[in-house]
């Protein structure tokens, strides 16, 4: 399996260190517009070789793993330059402007709109990991669109990465992710935003007073900001509109709390609680 790798951060590095456990004869080129990313994942075994003109001939497989904004700007002049038999698969978290770019491209049957629910908060090669994509969901969208043939190759591949397979419309999928993800990250984000700002007013004493619960909440707020300006950009309208949902319930907690009226907001917390079982067998499925 011949496998090109644009991109070699979280997700570039582990698709990367997840092939050569899945494959047994398996050979990966990768580039990085970071200069330092792309030594650094030759020099972690991330990859073989570095991606060339020549290499762009011999790809079973060639992954964009890069922002979303960049990958919109690249996609066609990767269609035009790799061979016939060479699927492209993006990773992207935003799908219907990087659908939008190819529709009329002629190689456009090459391509498979892709996003791998997985990931962590931290960014760079380093931070690749082997087993990130077991057990979790990869979202294919248009795949009707996707050569039937090379379709086989990005199933196969997913696959054998033990990830589960849900197949929706571009439009459907930045809908549904704005509210499961990229909502909780611009929570994450501005609540990281809040607390930096109260500690410029104060001494450091509330980062002594942070339990598990605030480091949980703002994890997030540690993932690359070069990767979710681009995802906010793209995904725009669907984020505000839920965004706009998620300032009126804090908005109408935030009537409550000064009302004092204590047991509409506990009403409000037990209904709260119903994402439990919901949970449970989210985790209960990628485990």
């Amino acid at each position: 399996m011949n496998i090109g790798i644009i991109g070699l951060g979280l997700i570039g590095g582990s698709k990367a260190l997840a092939a050569k456990k899945a494959y047994n004869q398996c050979k990966i080129w990768g580039d990085d517009r970071n200069p330092n990313h792309l030594k650094e994942a030759k020099q972690l075994g991330l990859i073989d070789e570095v991606l060339d003109v020549e290499s762009y001939k011999v790809l079973d497989l060639l992954i964009l793993a890069i922002p979303v904004d960049h990958a919109v700007d690249v996609i066609e002049s990767i269609l035009d330059r790799v061979s016939p038999n060479t699927l492209v698969i993006d990773t992207g978290s935003t799908k219907r402007l990087i659908c939008q770019q190819v529709a009329d491209h002629p190689h456009r049957k090459q391509f498979l709109a892709a996003h791998p629910i997985a990931g962590t908060e931290y960014s760079g090669p380093s931070a690749a990991l082997e087993d990130l994509f077991v057990n979790q969901t990869q979202i294919f969208c248009q795949k009707e669109k996707t050569d039937s043939s090379l379709l086989q190759i990005g199933i196969d591949f997913v696959q054998k990465l033990q990830m589960k397979i849900l197949t929706m419309s571009a439009e459907e999928h930045d809908k549904h992710i704005a509210y499961v993800s990229h909502l909780s990250h611009i929570s994450s984000f501005m609540l990281g935003k809040t607390v930096m700002d109260k500690e410029e007013k104060s001494d450091n004493v509330i980062y002594q007073m942070a339990g598990s619960g605030f480091a949980s909440t703002v994890r997030l707020a540690k993932s690359n900001p070069t990767t979710w300006t681009s995802i906010f950009r793209h995904n725009q309208q669907n984020i505000l509109e839920v965004l706009n949902q998620y300032i009126e319930k804090l908005d109408e907690f935030k009537v409550l709390l000064e009302s004092k009226d204590f047991d509409s907001i506990h009403q409000q917390l037990i209904k709260s609680n119903e994402i439990k079982p919901i949970l449970k067998g989210i985790n209960q499925n990628n485990n």
